[in-house]
């Protein structure tokens, strides 16, 4: 994965836009790859659903409260994403309190299939999803990858550790001393 560029997909998000009115006010708005990582540095990391159990008491909450540190190490931005859609990814954001991490909706799997990382999770009544990783992004380039043991699909365990936001800080800080 290190040296590999990611694919190139339009994401389909929701956007808040107080023009709208109502109850309601979001709008519809195409983003692809480049508007996420073209001349940027971003921590991404991927998970298995929105509101499950490990992703939403521990990854998404530890990468929101380590953020600042991320960005001393000269992290632009750090991105969830999951094959969910806009609507669920926007509901899980709220419901988390979530104010730097930004969520992507990968609601047909098209990034992570094209990563390499969609496994089936029907065991769970899940269907496709996304293996647990991260990944340290420079402008669209894989340069750090954090993928979970076990890759396989209608996995019995749900590993986290290495995709875990302590393991990344750590490695990232090492790859800055490196150079």
């Amino acid at each position: 994965m290190i040296g590999k560029k990611v694919p190139h997909v339009t994401f389909r998000t929701r956007i808040r836009d107080e023009a709208v009115g109502g109850p309601n006010p979001f709008r519809w708005e195409d983003k692809t790859s480049d508007d996420y990582f073209k001349g940027k540095r971003v921590v991404l990391f991927s998970l298995p659903g929105a509101f499950t159990p490990t992703c939403s008491t521990y990854q998404l909450p530890d990468f929101e409260k380590l953020y600042p540190e991320f960005q001393a190490e000269g992290v632009d931005e750090i991105y969830c994403i999951s094959v969910n859609d806009a609507f669920v990814m926007n509901a899980w954001g709220k419901s988390q309190g979530v104010a730097n991490i930004k969520l992507i909706p990968d609601g047909s799997g098209e990034f992570t299939r094209k990563m390499g990382m969609l496994v089936a999770k029907d065991n769970l009544g899940f269907g496709m999803r996304s293996w647990r990783y991260g990944a340290i992004i420079n402008d669209g380039v894989v340069e750090a990858w954090f993928e979970e043991e076990g890759f396989s699909d209608n996995c019995d365990t749900d590993p986290y550790g290495v995709s875990a936001p302590q393991n990344i800080l750590e490695n990232l800080r090492g790859l800055k001393k490196a150079a």
